[in-house]
């Protein structure tokens, strides 16, 4: 399993952290005071107490504790050797691959290439993958067509467990990913395909779909299937042997409704398994040695 390398908060992090903090307690004392029958003597009482000053330090540090430690899941992960073994060692050249896009989807359009920078900590390198918008009408749909392209690609190798069931009901992006989807988005304004540091699978590998999502960056953030699928359909040494480290869609959430669980509570994943590329979900909270969360960093 890969460590993470974790940095001090910085003395700005801990000035606004110490802002949020001062403006939440002045804000519930003046909305306490305006629905509560609080006396001028009842206030000042208060205001005596030292107490008051203790509880809300305690409740500070309490609620950092709990938001701040990554100790959410912490036992969805298990020890992992697996690694790329059919050849992919980092992304191509990001105009190889929109070229290589714009053969499989014609009618893309292109990429900032000036959007190619020293690569961010922890990921492979850049990748380029088009807005879902320009492949399809519905977020569903677009998956649809990269697995339709994924199935050409392996020459007919391919299995899709979950077919006819990517409609919104069953299938969507997580609100992280969503989120970090329309900031990179936004950034790239005029282009068909964005251009986004990431990691295939390796630096999660070994944890659970939902404790890799615990222990993302701020900025990191799970990549869906239709990205994966992308990345496979550009670099088609990366999953081709049973062996391989198999890829889990963090960025996705799906729901199956015969199951007995909560709802979106499963994962998309692709495995390679009897001489073919697999899709179909699995539940979150399961940690495989031989899976590892897909992942993408939203930055400036």
């Amino acid at each position: 399993m890969t460590t993470l390398t974790l940095e001090r908060a910085t003395d700005e992090q801990i000035k606004q952290l110490a802002r949020v903090a001062s403006d939440a307690a002045e804000k519930a004392v003046k909305d306490y005071f305006k629905g509560a029958d609080v006396s001028k003597e009842g206030a000042q009482r208060v205001h005596a107490n030292g107490d008051f000053a203790a509880r809300v330090r305690e409740g500070a540090i309490l609620a950092l504790a709990d938001l701040s430690v990554t100790d959410k899941y912490k036992d969805e992960e298990v020890s992992s050797k697996y690694g790329y073994l059919s050849g992919y060692k980092k992304p191509k050249d990001v105009i190889e691959q929109t070229n290589l896009l714009r053969q499989l989807f014609p009618g893309v359009g292109f990429a900032d290439e000036n959007m190619v920078r020293p690569v961010v900590a922890n990921a492979e390198g850049y990748f380029a993958i088009p807005r879902w918008q320009s492949i399809a009408p519905t977020y569903g749909e677009a998956v649809q067509k990269v697995l339709d392209a994924l199935n050409k690609a392996y020459k007919g190798k391919f299995k899709n467990w979950r077919e006819g069931q990517l409609g919104p009901d069953q299938l969507r992006q997580s609100a992280k990913s969503a989120a970090a989807w329309e900031q990179i988005g936004e950034a790239q304004k005029g282009f068909d395909i964005l251009v986004v540091p990431a990691q295939f699978g390796l630096r999660h590998r070994g944890r659970s779909v939902r404790r890799a999502r615990e222990v993302m960056e701020s900025n990191e953030f799970g990549l869906g299937a239709f990205a994966v699928g992308i990345m496979l359909l550009t670099h088609a040494d990366r999953l081709k042997h049973y062996d391989d480290l198999y890829v889990d869609c963090a960025g996705d959430e799906f729901h199956d409704p015969r199951g007995s669980g909560a709802p979106f509570d499963l994962a998309p994943v692709f495995c390679f398994s009897g001489g073919e590329l697999k899709f179909y979900a699995l539940w979150s909270g399961f940690a495989y040695d031989y899976y590892g969360s897909a992942s993408g960093w939203a930055v400036p």
